[in-house]
């Protein structure tokens, strides 16, 4: 379920040493699962505060709390922490709190989406686009639209064939290809 290395451990172990009261813990989080506004977090966890379905994981003289609702999206997460030169840096990486992840025997459409939403719009959001599925084919082709900033932008199409298609292709076995079908000479961005 979730990783925590043995520096991020002796943090806490030390941060948690620190406090007046021994049975405090730590708690692992995701504040808006599931959404493009997703955030992980990492706090204190008192004894009172450990709720019936939290999911307890034991470590070396502490125990990490995860809610029932945070627990599918903290699947695969890792907190590691790095000591620098100007102190240290704690990092919780959650690959699936945006999007929970899917079964390798989930229908096509379902893992499809699950990518487009996990690893495929995270980067088109950096330049402000995103793209959708809408619908895959019997012949095995992935049918998208795109949107925001991909829209008119004169590199849709390398990021359809080189980045979006590699993925896809990759990950799921079903896909033959994608097509797009979004009308880039209308809107604020036409390339054409």
């Amino acid at each position: 379920m979730i990783t925590i290395t043995e520096e991020a451990q002796a943090h806490f172990r030390k941060l948690l040493s620190t406090q007046d009261d021994d049975g405090v813990n730590i708690r692992v989080f995701v504040v808006n699962p599931g959404t493009p506004n997703a955030e992980c977090g990492v706090s204190y966890c008192p004894q009172d505060a450990v709720e019936e379905n939290d999911m307890e994981f034991s470590f070396e003289g502490f125990s990490t709390f995860i809610d029932a609702e945070s627990a599918p999206y903290l699947e695969d997460a890792l907190i590691d922490y790095k000591t620098e030169q100007m102190g240290g840096q704690l990092t919780l990486k959650a690959p699936n709190a945006k999007v929970k992840k899917v079964a390798d025997d989930a229908p096509v459409t379902e893992r499809i989406q699950y990518f487009l939403e996990a690893e495929i719009n995270p980067q088109l959001a950096n330049h402000g686009g995103q793209v959708s599925l809408v619908e895959f084919t019997e012949d095995g082709i992935v049918v998208l639209q795109f949107g925001g900033g991909c829209q008119g932008c004169g590199m849709v199409d390398v990021t359809l064939k080189e980045g979006i298609e590699t993925t896809l292709k990759e990950k799921v076995p079903e896909v033959q290809g994608v097509r797009d079908i979004t009308e880039h000479t209308e809107g604020e961005n036409p390339y054409y």
